[in-house]
């Protein structure tokens, strides 16, 4: 009878849980009103055993095609692994001195690169030292609540337990060492929705010199 008490206890516990638990909506934009693609929203809890579950990725996959890292940005977990692909036709050396994570390798057409563990929360900024033009981004979160804008600007997170958190935005044309955007948001019962407004141009190139950015 105890092990049955404690078993729906357990159940009773998880279903207040959700009971609680809301869908938080996000909505990323430039100054002028265009929607931001490519940003990570992170939603971090002030009490982090408020933040259970989510769904960030254990691993990434970043190719080389035409002189160009795909995707621009991969979002991983803490511990997270990325793996570097070549289908290009000519050999790159990819490399990033970012505080978070330091690496270099050659890796050659047709190639596949041993997984690189990201074992520090923040942002990695890696480049080709054979072609300065190439840029990527790796960004490792350290919440179970972080996602990447779509095409609109826009990001959910659903489920997310009652409590305080901090959202934070990063998108990759914001200006290196400058504090990222954040608004502080209490999640309840009901769903939430916040938007923020970058200082950024959505549609400039990407291409940016990156060593000691991030």
């Amino acid at each position: 009878m105890r092990g049955k008490a404690t078993i729906l206890g357990a159940v009773l516990l998880c279903a207040a849980v959700q009971a609680r638990a809301a869908t938080v909506a996000v909505s990323v934009s430039d100054m002028g009103g265009k929607p931001a693609a490519n940003a990570v929203v992170e939603l971090v809890a002030d009490a982090p055993s408020a933040a259970s579950g989510g769904h960030v990725p254990a691993e990434a996959v970043i190719d080389q095609r035409h002189e160009t890292f795909l995707p621009l940005v991969s979002l991983v977990r803490k511990g997270g692994a990325v793996t570097f692909t070549n289908n290009d036709t000519t050999m790159h050396q990819v490399y990033s001195f970012s505080p978070i994570k330091q690496f270099q390798f050659e890796i050659d057409r047709g190639q596949r690169s041993k997984p690189v563990v990201f074992d520090k929360p923040g942002v990695a900024s890696i480049g080709c030292n054979i072609h300065d033009q190439m840029i990527t981004y790796v960004y490792v979160a350290e919440s179970p609540y972080a996602a990447m804008t779509d095409a609109a600007g826009d990001v959910s997170f659903e489920n997310v337990p009652a409590g305080a958190y901090r959202a934070q935005v990063w998108h990759p044309m914001l200006t290196p060492g400058k504090p990222v955007p954040q608004q502080a948001i209490t999640v309840a019962k009901d769903n939430a929705s916040l938007s923020f407004a970058l200082p950024i141009t959505s549609s400039a190139p990407m291409k940016r010199m990156h060593m000691g950015s991030y």
